[in-house]
């Protein structure tokens, strides 16, 4: 009788590999001339606005390094000092059971005072800790409200939630009032559970700021919490570099502000920050700390000297608007379309398919030396192409003026068709 049955259920029953083999999704199906080029390329050299690709010196306009703090020599001594005193295991285990410190507790202290919150909690990686956090926060019978052009990390986090969501369009400030007024008449209908909107300081993709004071208005209106993921605000935006609610006036009316250190501290590691309560609920409940070793000492002790200079050289972050500004209005004054951008994220919007991109690409590369991200379908609609361009505070005028006249020339080669291949160039290796 067994033999009958897993006779019948091999006749139906897939191999998970065999469909995995046959379908390697949208971006694995060019893994075979895209892998170690235009997917997982290899950058060699001190990490800069140049650096080596495939033996080449390359300016480098991929890398979140926005103050330029990777290799500033207090950052450097600071990292290799704590690793000297205490190598990478300490300390050892879960901070709840055996992994906590005087550092990471002054880390917590120090950050919230910064974004002037009561308590903060640090996290491993900002990816996972925002996706734990709205999980440990949101119940089956609360709602979540969130930006259509949300991060993956909020997208997969919504994914762990087990009651309604709604989405409002992109920075809609009126559809957010829509989606507000639905989530209220089902608490309303519930008789039970709560409100939490989620949006974005600064949208990494566009550079757009999130339309935060005007949500924070909406709390005259509606009953919710607001979630602010700042990553790409944080250490560039606001008077002191407290980011995107600084910047626009309204840090008070951000219940809980995340980011990640992974941007302007050039570093590993996330926060959190909020009211202590609140901060102390997530602290007892978010599982991807509970159930994960603590951030090695090196990383806390680096992010703290990171914090520091943060704090008191504000010239790093003049530099990084000066150079962002002089990228930004080069760009315009020679045409190109640069979306709303009002952060320093600067995208560059064009025509073309996957194919075309993949030849500019490598013609930017090559011959140009320039090395930049390019963002294409399935990501963003078929036929349009995104270049992503970071600007730090150690690029150069000569960094800008170069990668200008490199942009100017193959934009030209574009439109002319040069570009036209019918294949992805095979580059793998």
């Amino acid at each position: 009788m067994a033999t009958g049955i897993n006779a019948r259920n091999k006749k139906i029953m897939a191999d998970i590999f065999e469909k995995l083999i046959k379908n390697q999704g949208p971006l694995g199906q060019h893994r075979e001339r895209a892998h170690g080029y235009f997917a997982f390329p290899k950058l060699d050299g001190e990490i800069g606005n140049r650096m080596k690709f495939r033996g080449k010196d390359m300016i480098v306009w991929s890398l979140n390094n926005y103050l330029g703090l990777a290799n500033h020599p207090e950052v450097r001594k600071a990292d290799a000092d704590a690793t000297a005193d205490y190598g990478l295991a300490t300390p050892m285990g879960a901070r709840m059971m055996s992994g906590n410190s005087n550092y990471h507790e002054q880390l917590e202290a120090e950050l919230a005072a910064f974004e002037q919150k009561e308590d903060s909690i640090l996290m491993n990686y900002g990816y996972q800790g925002i996706m734990s956090a709205i999980d440990a926060l949101c119940g089956r019978h609360d709602v979540i409200v969130y930006d259509a052009e949300s991060h993956a990390c909020i997208i997969d986090g919504l994914r762990l939630h087990p009651g309604h969501r709604y989405v409002f369009k992109h920075n809609d400030v009126e559809d957010c009032d829509k989606q507000l007024e639905r989530a209220t008449a089902l608490i309303e209908k519930q008789k039970t559970g709560g409100i939490l909107v989620i949006t974005e300081g600064v949208f990494g993709m566009a550079g757009d700021q999130g339309k935060l004071k005007e949500i924070v208005a909406l709390k005259g209106k509606y009953d919710f919490r607001l979630l602010v993921d700042d990553a790409h605000g944080f250490g560039t935006l606001g008077e002191t570099g407290a980011g995107a609610g600084e910047e626009q006036g309204c840090q008070d009316g951000i219940d809980l502000y995340f980011s990640t250190f992974a941007k302007s501290m050039a570093s590993i590691g996330a926060f959190m920050a909020g009211p202590k309560v609140i901060i102390d609920y997530i602290r007892y409940n978010i599982r991807s700390q509970i159930f994960a070793k603590s951030l090695p000492m090196p990383f806390v002790i680096g992010n703290l000297k990171r914090l520091e200079l943060l704090r008191n050289h504000r010239e790093l972050k003049d530099k990084l608007w000066s150079n962002a500004r002089k990228l930004q209005e080069g760009l315009k004054a020679r045409g190109f379309d640069i979306g709303k951008t009002d952060s320093v994220v600067t995208p560059i919007y064009m025509k073309g398919g996957v194919p075309e991109a993949t030849a500019m690409v490598m013609d930017l590369r090559e011959n140009y030396r320039i090395f930049c991200s390019i963002v294409v379908y399935p990501v963003i609609p078929k036929g349009h192409i995104i270049y992503r361009l970071i600007p730090t505070a150690v690029h150069t005028d000569t960094d800008i003026e170069e990668t200008l006249k490199a942009f100017t020339e193959t934009k030209e080669k574009l439109d002319a068709g040069h570009y036209k291949v019918e294949l992805i160039p095979d580059m793998a290796g």
